[in-house]
């Protein structure tokens, strides 16, 4: 006769076991765990601690682990550096834009700085906060200017933070899908803004990031009368199309229809080492920049003066050498490879020096100037966001709503000019 099989306790209960604690004793639980993902072999599940519900939660969270597909002897050995390795490898066989795999590798270095050297599955919510917060008020030693020979401790600015917290999140993420871990700890980290002190909201200066109606018309004058080749149309298409550098280094012949006098964005310049050769052009930064829109007229009768000059040289060129870079570019050399961004800030440090011009300029100015701009012309926000290719900027914004309040306070003096003599009281 077959004996029944004796049918084992579904519930475990914690035994007591001697210890050398404050108590005399611990609580011992063995649970049965998931079979084995590969085996299909049963898995039980030790645990020691010094209370009932804490060795109950222990069980539960290895259980959990093991359910979840986490590997916890290859966790142990897997150091957030390694792993942070892995995924780029991954990732980067998704990405198409040198910059934006340049970001990435930023963010993993500056996190490898501080926790590469740690287990990817020990890395705690509570831990990677206080990374982030340490990085926002003394994240990196730099030497103090005004006393040579010393260092001291300057946060990283926010942007450079997200950028960090980005990749550790995507990091994490993998982590989990390669179960190494089952949650993403830095999910919900706080970054805190550096809050503004009276006196930087009271010397903010929105004024600065644009130039003003007769501060562009001296520049522009400049770039007329002291410019090089290209020069004028270069700073007349930035300042009358709010362009990124990147933007017009990329443009071709082919992006500028003549007879619509529209202007299509759909690719930037990059180059990083300024090679010539060793140009590539990319999508532009998001989205929202691929856009089409027009031009003045007089700037595309500019352009097209531009263009007759640019083929005879081109010409001239292959008579001379036998040999051209014939991509269509707008911006080009003689043997048609594409200036690129960093030539567009020399030949703008150049030509302020014909002016009298103050304030810090770089070639970007001209995107803030094209805003402030449209602004005076009467143009609505979303349509200037749609034109410089924002889909949310604070500074577009900033600018607009500044050159709006400085429009409506200029609308007491016109009034004043204009029926000035009914306020004789």
């Amino acid at each position: 006769m077959i004996k029944p099989k004796k049918e084992r306790n579904s519930v475990p209960v914690p035994k007591k076991i001697p210890a050398n604690n404050k108590q005399g004793y611990k609580w011992r639980l063995v649970i049965e765990g998931p079979p084995d993902p590969v085996t299909g072999e049963r898995t039980q599940i030790p645990r020691v601690r010094d209370t009932i519900g804490e060795v109950k939660a222990a069980c539960k969270e290895e259980y959990d682990r093991l359910a979840a597909g986490i590997n916890m002897k290859k966790a142990k050995k897997v150091m957030v550096a390694e792993a942070a390795a892995e995924w780029r490898e991954e990732y980067s066989k998704k990405i198409d834009k040198d910059s934006t795999m340049d970001v990435r590798d930023r963010g993993i270095t500056l996190l490898n700085g501080y926790i590469g050297d740690l287990p990817i599955s020990k890395i705690t919510k509570k831990q990677y906060q206080g990374m982030i917060d340490k990085m926002s008020t003394a994240g990196r030693r730099v030497k103090d200017k005004e006393n040579p020979g010393q260092y001291i401790y300057k946060p990283y600015a926010i942007n450079t933070i997200k950028i960090v917290d980005s990749a550790a999140n995507m990091i994490f993420e993998w982590a989990v899908k390669e179960g190494l871990r089952k949650d993403n700890p830095s999910k919900g980290a706080i970054i805190k803004s550096k809050p503004l002190t009276v006196e930087e909201i009271e010397g903010e200066d929105i004024e600065a990031s644009y130039l003003e109606r007769e501060e562009l018309r001296i520049f522009l004058d400049a770039a007329t009368n002291h410019g090089l080749e290209r020069d004028m149309e270069t700073f007349y298409l930035l300042a009358f199309s709010g362009l990124r550098s990147g933007e017009l280094c990329g443009l071709k012949w082919t992006d500028i229809n003549f007879e619509t006098t529209m202007l299509r964005v759909t690719k930037t310049l990059y180059n990083p080492n300024n090679n010539m050769t060793e140009y590539k052009l990319t999508p532009p930064k998001t989205k929202g920049s691929i856009r089409t829109f027009n031009l003045d007229q007089a700037i595309i009768k500019l352009l097209q003066t531009y263009q007759e000059r640019q083929r005879y040289t081109h010409q001239r060129y292959k008579d001379q050498f036998g040999e051209h870079h014939t991509k269509n570019f707008v911006f080009c050399r003689p043997n048609g490879y594409p200036y690129n961004p960093m030539d567009v800030n020399e030949r703008m440090a150049r030509l302020l020096k014909y002016t009298n011009i103050k304030k810090h300029a770089t070639p970007h100015i001209f995107r803030h100037t094209h805003i402030s701009m449209l602004t005076e012309a009467g143009v609505d926000l979303l349509n200037i966001m749609k034109r410089v290719g924002h889909e949310d900027d604070k500074t577009t914004v900033r600018i607009y709503t500044h050159v709006t309040n400085k429009m409506k306070k200029d609308d007491a003096s016109k009034l004043n000019i204009e029926f000035g003599d009914l306020l004789k009281l």
